[in-house]
C-alpha cells in the first residue's frame, strides 16, 4: 500500500483592497490622528466595534453609506471629508520672512503698501493674505467694501477702526473679524507705525 503524502496547506490569498477602500480609510485615520482621538474612543463614540474600525482605517473593508456617516459623526465631519485625495491637493505654500510679492490691488488706496503672503491653488475657498503696511503719508480711509470675511491682525501702531456704524480703538495685538460686504475701513491713525496681517476669504465662483 503506498504511504499516504501529506500535502502543505498553502496559505489563503489575502483579500485585495481597492484604492478607494485605502483612500478613505487613510483619510480617516489621519482626522482622527488630527483630533487626538484614540481609535477605541472613535470607534465607541460612532457605535461601530474597534476591530471594524481598524479594518475601515487599514483599507481592508469597503464600509458602507451608513458607517461612515457614524464615523463622521464621531469626528465631527461632513462625511466628505472621507473623500478628498489629500495626496494631490496641491494648497501648501510657503513664504519665507521678507519675500512676499508687493502688488498694486485693484482699487488700492494710496500709500497703503499690500505684500502677497501666499496663494491656493485648489478648493472651494480663496484666501489672500496680506500684510499690510501704512506708509508715512497714507491717510485714513473707511470705504472699503467687498465680498467675503476678512480677518485683521495688528502688528503695530494704533488706529480707529470704523465697521459700518460700530468704531473702535484697535492697537498692536488686536485683531478684528467681519463681514466684508459692510463698509469698513480705518478712521483714524493714532500711533505709527501701523502694519497688520490682513486675510480676506471668498468661496470661488
Amino acid at each position: 500500500m503506498p504511504a499516504s503524502v501529506t500535502r502543505a496547506r498553502l496559505p489563503e490569498p489575502a483579500p485585495a483592497r481597492s484604492l478607494s477602500a485605502l483612500r478613505i480609510g487613510a483619510q480617516i485615520r489621519a482626522l482622527r490622528m488630527a483630533v487626538g482621538t484614540s481609535a477605541g474612543a472613535l470607534a465607541q463614540t460612532s457605535g461601530i466595534s474597534a476591530s471594524m474600525l481598524s479594518r475601515i482605517e487599514r483599507g481592508l473593508v469597503s464600509p458602507s453609506v451608513e458607517t461612515l456617516d457614524r464615523v463622521a459623526q464621531g469626528l465631527h465631519v461632513p462625511i466628505s471629508r472621507f473623500f478628498g485625495d489629500q495626496a494631490r491637493r496641491t494648497d501648501f505654500c510657503h513664504v519665507p520672512a521678507g519675500q512676499g510679492v508687493v502688488v498694486d490691488r485693484i482699487g488700492a488706496v494710496a500709500d497703503y503698501r499690500y505684500e502677497l503672503l501666499g496663494h491656493l491653488l485648489s478648493g472651494n475657498l480663496f484666501a489672500e493674505p496680506y500684510l499690510v503696511t501704512l506708509l508715512p503719508d497714507a491717510e485714513a480711509y473707511v470705504t472699503f467694501q467687498h465680498p467675503g470675511l476678512k480677518f485683521l491682525y495688528f502688528l503695530s501702531g494704533e488706529v480707529i477702526y470704523r465697521y459700518g456704524t460700530k468704531v473702535i480703538e484697535v492697537k498692536a495685538g488686536d485683531s478684528l473679524l467681519f463681514d466684508a460686504t459692510a463698509l469698513h475701513g480705518i478712521e483714524a491713525i493714532q500711533a505709527q507705525p501701523v502694519s497688520y496681517l490682513s486675510v480676506v476669504f471668498t468661496l470661488r465662483e
